[in-house]
């Protein structure tokens, strides 16, 4: 017998086998015990704890007639069966059935159910229960693994699911629950975007207004009052919380008659733009339906903005003030909103005065201020090819000067640029002896940046060094105020570092800084650059953090023509021997008009006046 006739008669030998064992033996040799009966809904023989739960989706009043149906309907049906004991009737008036948030009685039966208080809930529908299908089974099994089991009984559906054959129904209802709930909400949504469209507007409780027969804003004048000090204080210097605490105890009343203030009240009030006589719809929106958590309007929806829907209570000017300074908030307080500065003469000329404090003025606002002076067109006219040489000058016209980066800037005046500080290198330091506070001015239509010497108390000046064991060291200067208004001037990218180099001007013993800030040195994280080095770039740079990169504009030229070089046209500004002058003049922008700061001082006085004497009557607000 060869190899594979022996397998086959070792298989046939296994299955015959296999087949003998299968055949089993006679039943009347077992003895059966027999399983304790499954728990049958419809049992009056056995007695149950049994608990009703009930829920409306809303507060409106008439919903109130269901809520007390539903509860009135499960007492009559929990009375008429004999066998069972009512625990409990929980309810929740005004909640979404979409999630667990805030359904406090619900939450309470499940753990009543784990304390073994309750067997059988009887409700009205899937629906009433959950609307949420992860909800709905997720519980459903909960309580049926439990020991003894609970059951759930939904009466529109006729369906209990210690029923072994109820699950698969409640699956495809609680689908429909939520789905159902899904359209509701986009009903919902469409609604009030055809709503919004029409100017038709939400108009919820607002101190300082109330609301006319037809739904309109008008001016409660007592209430308009603590709204005119919230603004004319933060103006003024104040924090929110400090003007909490002073309307506490001026014992003013907030819009629900309150007399206690906090300083998340006063924020929503400075920012609401309703006191300026505005509406902004949508300024929240909520993404998901299931959860209800609102998330602030990033232009993911729209959103819409009527100007002068209302009469308004803070001029326009005044809100958009108080928007800058909350803005800037986070950098430190001001005591009133400040101005740009712009060098009326001199070498300086242009040159804008910067607030590295200040993050409430934009790109547009420093170049707007630095127009405000008329501009020398001098240097434009006398630059490159147009500019001819004095008699017994070399003619320089065609020639470059050759970027310092091409050589070295080691030992070389220069500044360091992050998104969150500026540091000067020892050489910049070590031109102004002795002088640790310096300010900052900026060219923003020639890409400059500018600095020099100044005393403590002068305006916006900051320290760039200290003194350690007898030397000047560098000290960053923190601005993420102003420097993401200089990253978007110069088109910087927000993940880079740049260096500029700097050149040290004197004019009659005063003395200046100026920086390039188009001649840059770029420092590129390598991690951001990683998936397109090669693999012996990487190698080559795996010591380095960061990459040394220039603009892509050099690659065809040394530098720049000579009569163009920013730091020439110093040079002929310097030869007509102009100072170094700081004599400045102010820019506004047009568009504000802005309360003066005496002004608002005496608007202070006189509401704090008013409100002891409404103290007295104890009438603030009513």
């Amino acid at each position: 017998m060869n190899s594979g006739e022996e397998q086959l008669t070792s298989n046939r030998d296994i299955k015959k086998k296999i087949r003998e064992r299968y055949k089993g033996i006679s039943e009347d040799e077992l003895s059966v015990i027999p399983a304790l009966p499954q728990d049958d809904f419809f049992d009056e023989n056995k007695r149950k704890k049994v608990a009703v739960y009930a829920r409306v989706s809303t507060d409106d009043p008439r919903q109130t007639s269901s809520y007390e149906l539903q509860k009135n309907h499960y007492t009559d049906m929990v009375n008429r069966r004999p066998n069972w004991d009512l625990v409990n009737i929980y309810a929740d008036e005004g909640i979404s059935g979409t999630s667990l948030q805030h359904r406090d009685s619900f939450v309470q039966m499940i753990e009543d159910c784990k304390a073994g208080k309750i067997e059988l809930i009887v409700t009205k529908s899937v629906s009433r229960f959950a609307r949420n299908i992860i909800d709905c089974i997720g519980y459903a099994r909960r309580l049926k693994a439990m020991t003894p089991p609970v059951g759930i009984f939904f009466e529109t559906e006729n369906l209990y699911t210690l029923d072994p054959k109820s699950e698969m129904l409640l699956a495809f209802m609680a689908t429909l629950a939520q789905e159902e709930s899904h359209n509701k909400s986009e009903i919902m949504n469409a609604s009030i975007e055809m709503r919004f469209k029409r100017g038709i507007f939400l108009t919820p409780p607002l101190l300082g207004y109330d609301q006319d027969e037809e739904g309109d804003l008008v001016i409660n004048e007592n209430e308009a009052k603590v709204v005119k000090f919230i603004f004319y204080e933060y103006l003024n210097g104040c924090s929110c919380q400090t003007i909490a605490d002073l309307l506490t105890q001026l014992h003013c009343r907030t819009k629900k008659g309150n007399y206690h203030w906090n300083a998340g009240s006063i924020s929503q009030i400075l920012q609401n733009e309703r006191y300026c006589g505005d509406v902004l719809a949508r300024k929240t929106f909520t993404p998901n339906y299931l959860d209800h958590k609102a998330k602030k309007n990033k232009r993911d929806r729209n959103q819409y903005l009527q100007e002068n829907h209302h009469e308004n209570i803070i001029s326009r000017s005044d809100f958009i003030a108080v928007q800058h300074k909350i803005m800037n908030s986070k950098y430190g307080t001001q005591k009133f909103l400040p101005n740009l500065d712009a060098i009326k003469s001199g070498l300086l000329k242009g040159f804008v005065l910067i607030n590295t404090k200040w993050a409430g003025f934009s790109v547009d606002d420093y170049i707007a201020a630095s127009k405000k002076v008329e501009r020398s067109i001098q240097v434009q006219e006398e630059t490159s090819e147009e500019h001819l040489p004095d008699e017994g000058e070399y003619d320089l016209r065609g020639f470059e000067i050759i970027r310092a980066q091409f050589i070295s800037i080691a030992n070389r005046i220069s500044i360091r640029i992050t998104p969150n500080y500026l540091f000067f290198s020892l050489e910049a330091i070590n031109k102004f002896p002795e002088k640790t506070f310096i300010q900052m001015y900026i060219d923003p239509i020639e890409r400059l940046l500018a600095i020099r010497p100044c005393r403590k108390e002068d305006k916006y000046s900051v320290q760039w060094a200290r003194k350690a064991d007898g030397k000047y060291i560098g000290r960053q200067i923190a601005s993420s105020a102003f420097l993401p208004v200089l990253y978007e001037l110069m088109g910087w990218d927000i993940k880079c570092k740049y260096k500029c180099i700097g050149n040290l001007k004197t004019a009659k013993d005063q003395k200046v800084i100026i920086f390039s800030l188009s001649d840059f040195e770029v420092l590129i994280p390598k991690e951001s650059l990683q998936d397109q080095l090669n693999e012996e770039n990487a190698i080559s740079n795996s010591g380095k953090k960061n990459i040394v990169a220039y603009p892509k504009e050099w690659s065809d030229t040394f530098g720049t023509a000579i009569y163009d070089h920013p730091f020439e046209k110093d040079a002929i500004l310097l030869s007509e021997d102009k100072n170094i002058e700081t004599e400045s003049v102010e820019y506004k922008n047009v568009e504000l008009d802005i309360t003066e700061p005496e002004a608002v001082n005496n608007e202070i006085n006189n509401l704090i006046t008013y409100f002891e004497e409404e103290r007295n009557g104890n009438a603030i607000g009513k």
